[in-house]
C-alpha cells in the first residue's frame, strides 16, 4: 500500500477526512514533541505544547499555503506554542514521592545516579542555541536524517551537518568525564 504524501493527507484532511489529518498526527508526533522538548526543556511543557500544537494545526489548517511543506509549517507552530507556554506558565515543580512507595526498580544510588546524568544532559542542551538542541533531538532521538531536517526546517543540509557537528562537539565538552561515571 502506498503510503500519502504529505499534500495529499493536508488536501484530505482540508475536506473533512479525520484519518487523513490522524494520519500526519501519527507521521509528526514524535517530531513535534523532540521541537517542543527543545525549546521548553520539560517533558510535560513539551508534551502539551505538542498536543497544543497539533489542535491549532488543525483549526488552521487552510493556512498552510503549501501543502507540500506541511511538516515545516507544523514544526514552527510547535516552536511557537512551546515559547509562548514559556511565557505564559511558571514551570511545573515535581510532586514529592511518599516514603511508603516502594518500587522494584534501580536502587537509590542507581537513580541518584541517572538523575544527575540526566541533569547534566538537560544542562549540556540548555546552553546550546534552539536551533542546534532541535537538530540534536531530531537527528539522534528521532533518527531523522540531515535531508529531512533540512526540508522541514527549512536551512541547508549543510548547515544541519554543521549545527549537528558543533552541537555534538559542545555535548561532549560539557558531559566529560560522565561516560564512566555511571
Amino acid at each position: 500500500m502506498r503510503q500519502r504524501s504529505d499534500a495529499e493527507l493536508v488536501t484530505q484532511a482540508r475536506c473533512g477526512d479525520r484519518e487523513a489529518f490522524g494520519e500526519l498526527v501519527r507521521r509528526y508526533q514524535r517530531a513535534a514533541y523532540s521541537v517542543a522538548l527543545s525549546v521548553t526543556g520539560k517533558h510535560q511543557d513539551a508534551e502539551d505544547a505538542a498536543q497544543e500544537s497539533f489542535m491549532v494545526a488543525l483549526q488552521r489548517l487552510d493556512d498552510c499555503r503549501n501543502a507540500d511543506r506541511f511538516a515545516g509549517w507544523l514544526l514552527a507552530i510547535v516552536r511557537n506554542r512551546s515559547r509562548n507556554l514559556i511565557r505564559r506558565e511558571n514551570l511545573r515543580s515535581g510532586d514529592e514521592i511518599p516514603a511508603s512507595a516502594s518500587s522494584s526498580g534501580p536502587g537509590p544510588d542507581r537513580m541518584a545516579d541517572i538523575s544527575a546524568l540526566r541533569g547534566r544532559l538537560k544542562e549540556a542542551l540548555s546552553t546550546l542555541t534552539e536551533v542546534q538542541r532541535e537538530i540534536v533531538l531530531l537527528h539522534d532521538l528521532e533518527g531523522w536524517k540531515h535531508d529531512e531536517i533540512s526540508e522541514r526546517i527549512g536551512i541547508p543540509s549543510g548547515t544541519v551537518r554543521s549545527h549537528l557537528h558543533f552541537a555534538r562537539k559542545a555535548l561532549r565538552a560539557r558531559l566529560a568525564g560522565w561516560k564512566d561515571h555511571i
